[in-house]
């Protein structure tokens, strides 16, 4: 159904370079654990990236678009025309993403991975099978060969950014009604009720997300999914394109051993599915931030990652992912510029 390439395995983690991390971790002017978190990612990034001095300077952003076709059972508090103008309006520097990217010096790319425009958008790249999923709550969302297309989708624009020589990659989305896709992905993967995870979105209230939960469990009913569905049939009756392309953006990022600094729900689903395709690439995934949406926690837990912050931030846009890349990028600053104790001519503390 997916293209091979989704299933190759990714390289592994440097045991070398993550233990001499640890090595020099210790011997920094500071009590042990004192930077606490910080310390773990600047380990992690380590070992990752192989190398004494891990980086997070070159961190291309990456936001896929699309649009749902669920959107049809009043799922949203904004209409479906939104996903198109705020492309127009990433393009043109006004959305928080950005902004966000402006600050960071990064590079900021949008694609269009399956939205409702009918000719391209100026500053959008146009990469899609379709305009928009279908209902899925009356037939599958997509076709296995639209599923796969939108895989390649994520694997094109990774090709893209390595251009760039990134130390880690953000991707993010953008699209009405991908929070309720994304809720139904995530009851199925984890054997959840749709109560459990469907969350507010774009804001809808408690009876519109009581709504949307009924929705989703006669979907998942529907479509016959449950907990040991594959995820391949789980993306095809209920996902999104840019949900695809963000799980085969990450599959194919961790591949070329390009961290993805993960972002929040829709992501976060995005990356389980992706880590079940592929249990590999799960090294990979450095979690940013707890989003207020109600099922993050459930799916953070289940990929078994701690995010580094939380500001009950709902926003998507992969907005979560660059607010916390200064915070690691903080993390290999001191890492790799601290004095030890022997250079400072500090005490340690007795063997």
């Amino acid at each position: 159904m997916l293209p091979d390439w989704v299933y190759e395995k990714c390289p592994g983690v440097s045991a070398g370079h993550r233990e001499a991390a640890i090595a020099r971790q210790a011997q920094l002017t500071k009590p042990t654990g004192a930077l606490g978190r910080l310390e773990q990612v600047a380990i992690d990034l380590a070992g990752l990236q192989q190398t004494e001095q891990p980086r997070a300077a070159r961190v291309p952003i990456i936001i896929f678009a699309g649009d749902h076709g669920i959107v049809a059972q009043g799922v949203s508090a904004y209409p479906q025309e939104v996903t198109i103008a705020m492309m127009s309006n990433f393009a043109a520097g006004g959305a928080a993403i950005s902004v966000l990217a402006r600050e960071l010096g990064s590079s900021l790319e949008v694609v269009d991975a399956g939205t409702l425009a009918q000719a391209p958008v100026p500053g959008i790249v146009t990469d899609k099978p379709r305009c928009g999923t279908r209902d899925f709550s009356v037939e599958a969302a997509l076709e296995p060969g639209e599923l796969a297309f939108a895989f390649e989708c994520g694997q094109r624009a990774v090709v893209r950014a390595t251009a760039e020589k990134p130390d880690l990659l953000i991707v993010g989305e953008m699209g009405i009604g991908n929070t309720t896709a994304s809720a139904a992905i995530a009851a199925s993967l984890l054997g959840v009720s749709a109560e459990e995870i469907a969350g507010s979105g774009t804001g809808v209230d408690a009876t519109g997300r009581a709504g949307k939960a009924r929705v989703i469990d006669a979907a998942l009913a529907r479509h016959g999914l449950k907990a040991s569905a594959p995820p391949e049939q789980v993306l095809s009756a209920v996902g999104g394109l840019e949900i695809a392309a963000i799980c085969g953006a990450i599959v194919a990022a961790a591949q070329q051993r390009i961290p993805v600094l993960i972002d929040g729900f829709i992501v976060s689903v995005a990356a389980l599915a992706a880590v079940r395709l592929n249990p590999s690439c799960q090294p990979f995934l450095l979690p940013s931030h707890q989003s207020a949406e109600q099922g993050h926690r459930l799916v953070l837990r289940a990929l078994n990652v701690q995010p580094l912050v939380s500001l009950d931030l709902r926003l998507g846009e992969g907005s979560g992912a660059a607010i916390a890349l200064p915070l690691v990028r903080f993390a290999c600053a001191l890492h790799n510029g601290m004095a030890t104790f022997a250079q400072a001519n500090v005490p340690d503390r007795p063997a």
